[in-house]
């Protein structure tokens, strides 16, 4: 049974307790102007009741102080009723933060809610989505390419067509709200790094144990930088979460750098 302290701490102090995670990720087949390459990671927001205002502001403070040179946002932008003005208003904040611009894909609770609504939201914001889609981002005549899957639970996922036209010998990063996912994605060889979030870490991870709860497609890879074949997967923890308790889990923005490997 859960102390009376424990239960403030999980519900009161950790879920704000926000960490800056910093992580090298070596490329073999990353272009040289790419080395030294900074992205910065924002998961599961949760725009509603499951996370503090102050806490969606002081990930965005943080990213901002980063200087990135580009912003990701792997899904779950709300928890149930869209706050669309409170969304926009977190959004843009981000929009011209980076050169190379904030791109985003879609998480199941943005489904799960009205995911029109969110779209139109990010529309309007500025923030352009990977939507079973890919951009290039081109320093010196060298290419990076960023593809985004829609959700995955949700079967909205094409990622064949979000690969199209990326070459078989370039470098791609690969946006996908739900980690498990990369199972599908690393026997292709096509991806270089995958991230996602969805899992939040489990929320509540018991030493030794791990987490005893995490949701479907976050079960297997729920949280961390690891190794899949040829590919790197990294889980955010997320900004936010579903239902307000976090122990030995605190949430996180990221930064991730890619180095030459």
């Amino acid at each position: 049974m859960m102390s009376v302290g424990t239960a403030i701490y999980g519900t009161r102090l950790e879920p704000e307790w926000l960490k800056l995670e910093r992580i090298s990720v070596p490329l073999p087949n990353l272009p040289p102007a790419f080395d030294g390459y900074r992205i910065a990671q924002l998961s599961d927001i949760h725009v509603g009741p499951g996370t503090a205002p102050s806490t969606i502001d002081r990930a965005i403070q943080m990213t901002l102080a980063l200087q990135p040179d580009l912003i990701v946002v792997t899904g779950d932008f709300v928890t149930g009723r869209v706050d669309k003005g409170a969304l926009r208003g977190y959004l843009a904040r981000l929009v011209g933060a980076a050169p190379d611009g904030i791109w985003a894909t879609m998480g199941n609770h943005d489904h799960w809610s009205k995911v029109e609504v969110v779209r139109e939201v990010l529309e309007t914001a500025g923030v352009p989505e990977l939507r079973n889609a890919h951009t290039i981002i081109e320093r010196d005549n060298q290419a990076l390419w960023l593809a985004g899957v829609d959700d995955v639970w949700e079967r909205h996922h094409d990622l064949p067509r979000a690969l199209t036209g990326i070459p078989t010998d370039g470098t791609a990063i690969l946006l996908a709200h739900e980690p498990d996912f990369a199972d599908e994605v690393f026997p292709l060889g096509r991806v270089s790094l995958q991230l996602s979030g969805h899992s939040h870490g489990g929320q509540v991870r018991i030493p030794g144990i791990g987490a005893p709860v995490t949701p479907e497609l976050g079960t297997k890879y729920p949280i961390g930088l690891r190794q899949l074949g040829g590919m790197w997967l990294y889980t955010s923890r997320g900004v936010g979460q579903s239902h307000a308790i976090r122990i030995n889990c605190r949430p996180e923005v990221t930064e991730i750098t890619l180095a030459r490997g």
